[in-house]
């Protein structure tokens, strides 16, 4: 049996996750609702059906899933124009950052299967990390449907308490640009020392990369990958003398995890 898909909304995000899907399976059926003339010749590149909004869709019958990937300020006036899938036709899956599953329960009419989602940018070369929460609506079939379609643009994992969201979104929603920060901070330093900016940023940019890899394809806890590099009295311990004395770049992350974390919580208020 053919899965359906609407999805509405194809910028960055969108787009990186309909590459996955259909590189996943050709046969997926998509329709993708995107206003802007680039984007939607971008998504019909790739193989999906495509209109400029809702009306455009005529009489199709309910998809499997709806996926709601536009920004938040937008969804009160986007999301109503899907209304009529709402009472349990089709499990809709939001992705925008804040906006609560009580807010889309406000704006979907009857009793809605609804996912919440809080992707990250590296989708967009399939190694993303998507978490999800679920209303009590929702099906085990939509949940592995969701998984397995989220699931081609990275790892997913779903908690049960949404209040937790803002805290993943501070984690992995928000911890790309740390990541990038990061990269930015280390080759500014080497040229500092006197490295040739172009060097500088090939050595931070493949340092990173290595490291992240070599942690990911490893068991062993990144404490201890740490400890290995780090001979007594040697290089690595002078520099770590200085990011972890008195805790200082724990003390720094934490403080910008809840500030992200805080800021999550006031959206959603808004």
């Amino acid at each position: 049996m053919t899965v359906s898909v609407c999805l509405v909304g194809c910028g960055n995000m969108g787009s990186a996750m309909l590459k996955g899907w259909l590189a996943d399976d050709p046969s997926l059926s998509v329709v993708v609702v995107e206003p802007s003339d680039a984007l939607r010749a971008r998504a019909e590149a790739m193989g999906a059906q495509v209109v400029a909004d809702a009306s455009g869709m005529g009489g199709m019958d309910a998809p499997d899933l709806v996926i709601l990937a536009v920004k938040p300020q937008l969804m009160s006036d986007v999301v109503p124009s899907y209304a009529h899938w709402a009472g349990g036709a089709s499990t809709f899956v939001s992705i925008a950052a804040g906006t609560t599953m009580a807010t889309l329960a406000e704006l979907l009419p009857g009793d809605t299967p609804l996912i919440r989602c809080m992707p990250n940018t590296p989708a967009a070369i399939g190694a993303g990390m998507m978490v999800c929460c679920a209303n009590d609506l929702t099906s085990d079939e939509a949940r592995t449907l969701a998984t397995r379609l989220l699931g081609a643009s990275g790892e997913v994992d779903w908690i049960e308490d949404e209040a937790l969201m803002d805290a993943v979104t501070a984690v992995s929603g928000s911890g790309p640009a740390y990541v990038f920060h990061l990269i930015e901070c280390l080759a500014a330093a080497g040229v500092e020392m006197g490295l040739e900016p172009a060097l500088s940023e090939r050595m931070a940019l493949q340092t990173v990369m290595g490291a992240g890899r070599l942690a990911s394809e490893v068991e062993t806890p990144p404490g201890t990958l740490r400890e290995q590099v780090t001979s007594p009295g040697g290089t690595t311990a002078a520099a770590l003398g200085v990011l972890m004395g008195d805790g200082r770049l724990q003390a720094l992350m934490t403080d910008a995890v809840r500030a992200a974390r805080d800021r999550g919580a006031e959206l959603a208020k808004g």
